[in-house]
């Protein structure tokens, strides 16, 4: 009997300990299970059954953490044995990102990690939209089990991005459809027939929203304009233009405004400024520009010093401040480079007369002069409003045969400045600015915009020398402000900023480097160096190109701001945008405060050019996505003539959907999906880059060369689909 009782009172202790351990291990995951769901209600069987719980110990402790919290007035009880958490719900303003159909993030500045939200519980949010989302934060997500990052619920659309999108029509007998070409909106606008304004079946049209979608009810929206049939060159450029919101043209009142503009140049306005016109000057550009923002002029001074005059379009001449020009410039931002045409921020009575500075005539300018020794090092410096007189117009293929020759028209000053500027362009990095050579191209169309080739652009001393005394203008011109009168509190000015990359991503980057037999030093005294060490020995190596944009993606991005961070990527303390306001906002405001310092002026209040530095940050960034876009519709429609041919290729892309692959030679880019890889079951291994076979341990992995085959194309989607070649 004594044996029996003393079984029994171990194992009632023992039942006690397994109790109390539950309470101590259960009771943070009740907390965050209840807090995560903040809006939900749950049983004590509920709340097992979301933490997968079964024995009767649990069940004791469950009951116990729900008595304590209670108590603690941490959670409520409800009717019909329901418990919920008194937390107040937090909400985050943010912005959708739609990645796909089956879920998006909400990017917000509050957050240090984006919340993921299933497509189910985003209120038929689309990308771009600013929501309301309630977090769960980490652990347990509305009721649908694990999460392993933030996730959340959109409870409220605060503001639609936009209401007009760009697709194509696909008519049916009592209805049609727009199917979008974004590819992050991702269901069909309803239009009944009676809204088609004319749109017929495989039109690109452009949809105004008019009904936002509802519970599983589509959008509907009315058809607007009428772009031409898909798959035609104007149509598809139109799209382009449309989708991202660009301006077909200039109102009527902005051109006759423009129209009115005098462009004689008087005595009078010669007498303000100092006089360049007797001193050798000539503009190198690309052999298809019409507006040359930028001259050079070059003279051997008696002090033995060489003086460079980096003269600029004097565009704040023209362009007055509270005008229609004015206003049209500042919303613009920027000029758009599409692979067929340009939309310019300045009409062309601006941009292509009176501002460019065209040969044998004389112009008005804004110059930043340096006396500049054989070495390279600046002995001086002066900036102001000046008067040219171009020589001559140089393409850059006539410029690199005066320095590859030393033959032909004004070789012997183009081949100084060629040497002037390896010079500076040595110092600039040996003090750790970073080497990014990444390959561009450019398309040949025929009459009929179809491309016939595409040609990399290869960058030559020509390029390097324009750019790298471009480079200097801008920096000396952020210095000199900076530095003014050297006050306490800066004046404020307009900086181009570019922040020190992400430890995590650069420790990402190194890693992947790493694969290729490449060492990159993370410190932070180190890692310029090592960066432009890794450059220069994957030059010409087949992994170059992908090495390079997995760099640059794993820099910050670079923005305008009234704040005088530096300029990491160069290697600048202070850096400006000034050499091109004929095609950029910022730099129309660069010379407005530099001219307004350089007449003594007081420093006018930042936050009005803070959120002008904002918008033009955001007009670049739109900018850069629509000359992406039409880059990628001319690669598939050039593809789309290869179907079934086979390309060598480079791995520079992969996801759980599939890998992406970059063609050698025409630099094009395409997906092999992985539900076409049936060779074997791939899984997606994200650390590593790669993707491996399930039975077979065949690895494809970011970097490597393959063999690809043109399967399909899709000129809507602007996609190619490849096969690997074995």
């Amino acid at each position: 009997m004594a044996k029996r009782n003393k079984k029994q009172k171990t194992r009632s202790r023992a039942k006690n300990k397994q109790s109390s351990s539950s309470f101590s291990e259960l009771l943070p995951l009740v907390t965050n299970l209840l807090n995560a769901n903040v809006t939900r209600a749950f049983t004590a069987r509920q709340i097992m059954k979301q933490l997968s719980l079964e024995n009767r110990a649990s069940k004791v402790a469950i009951h116990e953490i729900l008595d304590t919290l209670v108590e603690k007035e941490e959670v409520r009880t409800l009717p019909k044995g329901k418990y919920q958490s008194t937390k107040e719900p937090e909400y985050i303003l943010g912005e959708v990102d739609y990645v796909n159909p089956r879920f998006a993030f909400i990017i917000s500045d509050e957050l240090e990690e984006d919340i993921k939200v299933d497509s189910d519980y985003l209120m038929n949010a689309w990308d771009g939209d600013t929501v309301k989302v309630l977090s769960y934060g980490p652990g347990y997500s509305g009721g649908r089990g694990l999460a392993r990052r933030p996730e959340g619920e959109v409870i409220e659309i605060v503001e639609r991005v936009r209401d007009e999108f760009v697709g194509r029509v696909e008519m049916s007998a009592r209805y049609a459809f727009v199917v979008p070409d974004f590819r992050k909106l991702h269901e069909d606008i309803y239009v009944r027939r009676e809204d088609l304004n004319g749109a017929k079946h495989g039109d690109k049209v452009i949809v105004k929203v008019n009904e936002w979608p509802f519970q599983d009810r589509n959008a509907v929206g009315v058809i607007t304009q009428v772009l031409g049939k898909a798959g035609e060159h104007q149509a598809e450029m139109h799209s382009i233009i449309a989708e991202f919101g660009l301006p077909f043209d200039f109102p009527k009142h902005v051109n006759q405004e423009a129209d009115k503009i005098r462009g004689d140049i008087t005595k009078k306005e010669i007498a303000k400024r100092r006089d360049f016109r007797k001193i050798t000057t000539f503009t190198i550009d690309p052999v298809d520009a019409k507006d040359f923002d930028d001259a050079l002029s070059i003279q051997k001074l008696d002090n033995g010093l060489w003086e460079i005059g980096v003269h600029i379009a004097d565009v704040t001449h023209y362009l007055q401040p509270d005008t229609a020009l004015e206003d049209e410039a500042q919303d613009r931002a920027t000029s758009v480079y599409l692979v067929d045409r340009v939309i310019p921020m300045l009409p062309e009575k601006l941009s292509n007369e009176l501002c460019s500075l065209r040969p044998k005539e004389e112009k008005l300018t804004f110059s930043a002069v340096f006396e500049i020794d054989d070495q390279g090092q600046i002995k001086k410096e002066w900036f102001g409003r000046t008067v040219i007189y171009s020589d001559r117009r140089f393409a850059y293929e006539e410029a690199q045969e005066r320095i590859d020759t030393q033959q032909g028209d004004f070789a012997e000053e183009i081949t100084q400045l060629n040497k002037l500027a390896k010079k500076i362009r040595d110092e600039r990095f040996g003090q750790g600015a970073i080497s990014f050579e990444t390959t561009e191209v450019r398309f040949r169309l025929d009459e009929d915009g179809t491309p016939v080739e595409v040609i990399p652009k290869v960058r030559v001393d020509a390029h390097k020398l324009i750019e790298e005394f471009m480079l200097l203008a801008n920096r000396k011109v952020a210095e000199f402000v900076y530095n003014y009168q050297n006050k306490k509190e800066k004046n404020t000015f307009v900086y181009r900023v570019h922040d020190y990359p992400n430890v995590e991503k650069i420790a990402d980057f190194a890693q992947f480097a790493q694969r290729f037999g490449y060492k990159l030093h993370t410190s932070d005294d180190k890692i310029s160096h090592s960066f432009n060490e890794l450059m220069q020995a994957v030059e010409g190596k087949p992994e170059q190109d992908i090495l390079q944009s997995i760099a640059i993606r794993a820099m910050a991005k670079a923005i305008y701001t009234t704040e005088a961070k530096g300029h990491f990527g160069l290697a600048f303390k202070h850096y400006s945008h000034f050499t091109s306001p004929i095609r950029r906002y910022p730099d129309v405001m660069t010379h407005r405060l530099l001219a307004h310092y350089l007449s003594c002026g007081k420093s006018p209040e930042a936050e009005g050019y803070e959120k002008l530095c904002e918008h033009s940050s955001e007009r670049e960034k739109r900018a850069a996505d629509a000359e992406r876009a039409s880059v990628k519709y001319k690669q598939v429609e050039y593809m789309a003539k290869r179907r079934d041919q086979e390309f060598k290729g480079i791995v520079s892309g992969v996801t759980e959907w599939g890998v992406y692959v970059e063609m050698v030679d025409n630099k094009c880019e395409g997906m092999v999906r992985m539900a076409d890889m049936n060779d074997d079951y791939y899984e997606f291994d994200a650390q590593n880059f790669r993707v491996i076979g399930r039975r077979r341990k065949r690895i494809i992995a970011l970097g490597d060369k393959v063999n690809v085959r043109v399967i399909s194309t899709d000129l809507d989607r602007r996609t190619i689909d490849l096969e690997f070649v074995r």
